[in-house]
């Protein structure tokens, strides 16, 4: 069993621009624990200032409530009793001193001998036991301890492992080993001290945090850190969602950690951090289970050929196969299958010619819109438009506020109104909400506005507007393409009408 230890509250939050609220805080906290089941948390540095104490002491309150009080862990200092201090005001009952691993940090940012620093730290043992703490050690700098002062290295854990020392942290502070020296040093650890709780703590300066867990775990150490969404300083550290995908699949090796949580608190901490998920981010990102080649969904139809061990459903998802030029006839038969619609040969070649159509336009094509495309090249569309937009105009001055003139059809009878609002497209939504709140029809609740621009600069090139939604209990997205974002947002808003219309 292969221990994992959640910094995102502590590394995490040194990201640039990442700052979590109080509650925030809280609640990833109790997701971590509680739904993801990571076996131990580090929500804090100590001293850093009131707010950061107020959070701690709320997430202490609530850890002591619900039996996790001993999984809550802050980075202390070796400061005599100033941290100490702070984490017993705090209520955390675990220490993770941050002491100096390498001979340089000790030298030069210390200005002690490693002697002189093992009084110190020895002495803030003792009084964090005398508080009725629990303490872990950072050996901080670590990684180039071992590349340059294995001596000094030794000699300190040759004191230290003495000590009423739980854990002993081995960090790649600045992100600089590779596969190679992570085995050969995490394993002459292991083989010299056999008795010792070691954990691995990676940086992703060099893109190897996840491949140097690997080697670290596979050399004998017993617990690994991690954040969510592989948050921290520069340019992060170890995403939890890979190292557990690898530790049980590539080491065939167990952890506590509930695959089918990933996901989801994956895009909790998205929203709180603001940092959006790469859509090509293993195991989370949204474009990650979805197959784009005519071949690979062939494939998948026969006899799964392009399936990995990787199941979306272990992490509370599904496969999707992308609708755009590079789809086949196969694409287009496992959408049309998954949405229960059979349909003649030729008639897949008609919808598959236009896709590619689409596709060369930027136009990506949601599984949703699919019945709408199908309708479009059978039937012209034109029956099925239960809604169509008939007229709008919309008006931007400086300094008032921005207005829209709409008139709609429903089902054949027109309807008009006109709103002011916060931008064009708000204004466009408070007209069409009128209209809907008129006739006593529901409406959905907007969850994420995405304007997606092509590089290169040109004034003339199509945006393409993707809206998400929640209506009647489901999540889905609608897209737009226009050379104006606001008309393509007004595109994708008429296709979801039209969907949650025909869907009524």
């Amino acid at each position: 069993m292969i221990e994992i230890m959640d910094t995102t509250l502590r590394d995490g939050e040194q990201t640039s621009g990442v700052s979590f609220a109080v509650q925030e805080k809280l609640g990833i906290a109790r997701l971590l624990l509680e739904d993801l089941g990571v076996d131990r948390i580090e929500v804090a540095s100590a001293r850093v200032s009131d707010g950061e104490l107020t959070a701690v002491k709320r997430i202490t309150e609530w850890a002591k409530k619900n039996g996790h009080i001993n999984k809550i862990e802050v980075l202390g200092f070796v400061d005599g009793n100033a941290s100490l201090d702070w984490i017993t005001d705090a209520g955390c009952k675990v220490v993770n001193l941050l002491c100096k691993g390498s001979e340089n940090h000790c030298t030069h940012q210390l200005r002690k001998t490693l002697p002189q620093h093992l009084v110190d730290i020895k002495s803030v043992v003792a009084g964090a036991k005398n508080r009725g703490m629990n303490v872990n050690v950072y050996l901080e700098d670590w990684s180039n301890g071992m590349r340059d002062s294995q001596d000094y290295v030794f000699a300190m854990m040759d004191e230290l492992q003495h000590q009423p020392i739980d854990r002993y942290m081995l960090p790649d502070t600045l992100g600089i080993l590779n596969p190679e020296e992570t085995k050969v040093f995490c394993t002459t650890m292991v083989n010299r001290y056999p008795d010792l709780h070691l954990d691995f703590h990676a940086h992703n300066d060099y893109d190897l945090a996840v491949a140097n867990v690997f080697e670290a775990v596979k050399s004998g150490v017993k617990g690994v850190h991690v954040t969510v969404n592989g948050l921290g300083e520069r340019a992060g550290n170890a995403p939890v969602t890979s190292v557990v995908a690898l530790i049980h699949d590539q080491l065939k090796l167990k952890t506590n950690v509930n695959e089918e949580k990933l996901y989801s608190v994956s895009k909790v901490v998205e929203s709180y951090s603001g940092v959006r998920i790469p859509n090509n981010k293993p195991v989370i990102g949204d474009n990650v289970f979805t197959q784009v080649a005519g071949v690979h969904a062939d494939g998948d139809k026969k006899k799964n050929l392009y399936f990995n061990d990787l199941l979306p459903e272990r992490f509370g998802r599904c496969r999707e196969y992308a609708l755009g030029k590079n789809s086949g006839k196969a694409n287009i038969l496992k959408n049309l299958e998954a949405l229960g619609i059979e349909m003649d040969d030729e008639s897949v070649k008609k919808i598959t010619e236009h896709i590619i159509e689409l596709g060369d336009k930027k136009e990506v094509v949601t599984q949703e819109e699919l019945p709408y495309i199908v309708s479009d090249i059978l039937k012209n569309g034109i029956e099925n438009q239960d809604i169509q937009m008939l007229n709008y105009s919309l008006t931007l001055a400086d300094g008032m506020r921005p207005t829209a003139n709409v008139k709609v059809s429903i089902k054949g009878e027109v309807y008009h109104q006109s709103a002011d609002g916060e931008g064009q497209y708000h204004a466009f939504s408070k007209a069409m909400y009128k209209i809907y709140k008129n006739l006593n029809k529901p409406t959905p609740e907007l969850l994420d506005y995405v304007v997606v621009i092509p590089p290169g600069g040109q004034t003339n090139a199509y945006v393409q507007t993707i809206i998400t939604w929640k209506f009647a209990g489901k999540v889905f997205k609608t897209r737009g393409l226009d050379i104006d974002q606001t008309a393509a947002a007004i595109k994708a808003t008429m296709k979801m009408l039209n969907m949650i219309e025909n869907n009524n």
